[in-house]
């Protein structure tokens, strides 16, 4: 349940990418769909892959190979062939099948003008999560983008948060964290870092609302809870 009134002060704010900012997930369907077809194996559903993503591309083309019954183990290097072809077709593709969220804009122009920091970090590498910003017009937000293979260890571990506030500047307790999963709460946990929820994102199927929260929010300009004016 939100518990506005123990807001901390915001100082900073850390936000995910994919399912928080902007809506990805045509672009995993077109991208998988064209790896899928590259290799001769049977394509996967739009629901596999909203429960799936949210963990890393790695994960994301291991987990999908063996949904589709494809062994890993007599083919070790079919693994290295499907990565080659998910950077490429992804370097592609980037952002063609997105949407920004109604309320990212305008949620992140209301952070700005109260001269709050921003950071993104996303489970995505690095490469793809800042060219995606940049052709949705969103990079100039930002003074860090933090991907996951920039740190020895992804989210659902509190390294990367960590050294995201590091890097703002900022204690973990006054660096808000805006995520829209269970990685980006257990995280945030872990880190210290008060956190908000948004209630549109992908959650591998579950509600989001259930994930404990200083904030659950329909849309990112909701965001205003010990927030200084």
């Amino acid at each position: 349940m939100s518990s506005p009134h123990l807001h901390p002060p915001m100082q900073a704010c850390i936000l995910d990418l994919d399912g928080t900012l902007v809506d990805t997930l045509g672009d995993f369907v077109a991208v998988l769909g064209l790896v899928l077809s590259d290799l001769g194996l049977p394509g996967v559903t739009r629901d596999f892959i909203e429960h799936t993503i949210g963990r890393g591309s790695e994960h994301l083309v291991r987990t999908t190979l063996a949904h589709v019954g494809a062994d890993m183990g007599t083919q070790p290097e079919l693994f290295e062939r499907a990565w080659l072809l998910y950077q490429q077709h992804y370097a592609a593709v980037n952002g063609e099948h997105a949407a920004i969220y109604p309320g990212v804009v305008e949620g992140l122009e209301a952070l700005r003008a109260r001269g709050i920091p921003l950071a993104v970090l996303t489970n995505k590498p690095g490469a793809p999560a800042r060219e995606l910003l940049k052709r949705k017009g969103l990079d100039g937000y930002f003074q860090h983008v933090f991907g996951g293979d920039e740190f020895a260890r992804k989210k659902p571990d509190p390294l990367p948060l960590l050294k995201t506030c590091e890097a703002l500047g900022t204690p973990p307790s006054a660096t808000w964290m805006v995520g829209d999963s269970r990685n980006d709460a257990e995280a945030a946990h872990a880190a210290g870092c008060p956190l908000v929820l948004v209630t549109y994102g992908y959650n591998h199927g579950e509600d989001i609302r259930a994930v404990p929260a200083h904030q659950h929010v329909d849309r990112l300009d909701a965001i205003s809870a010990g927030v200084p004016s």
